[in-house]
């Protein structure tokens, strides 16, 4: 029971070379690639982060930021929606660490 297998075309290999082609992905237009949910996500966060005062919201906005960023497919769609998160978490983290304290709830 000896295999070959080595790079030498054996006699009962069906593959036909000469018929292979090299594959080229088809062209999808901008609007009509799948929505970016990072982003998206970004945005809610991020003006959560800054409506609510939640840190928590803002620095998960920035994540999402990156990582929408990362996966960017629209160069000019993604830009603004990223931009747009990624302004709404810088603010909200301004606005939480160096901004004016939250009163204090009285019990």
């Amino acid at each position: 029971m000896s295999h070959s297998h080595g790079n030498a075309p054996s006699a009962n290999d069906p593959r036909q070379p000469s018929a292979a082609k090299p594959y080229t992905p088809r062209a999808v237009a901008p609007e009509d690639l799948p929505v970016d949910y990072s982003g998206f996500i970004a945005v809610i966060l991020g003006v959560s982060g800054v409506m609510f005062r939640y840190k928590i919201c803002s620095w998960l906005a920035l994540i999402f930021c990156a990582q929408s960023l990362a996966n960017m497919r629209n160069l000019e769609n993604d830009l603004k929606q990223i931009s747009m998160a990624m302004m709404f978490a810088i603010m909200g983290l301004v606005t939480n660490y160096l901004g004016p304290n939250r009163p204090a709830t009285k019990k």
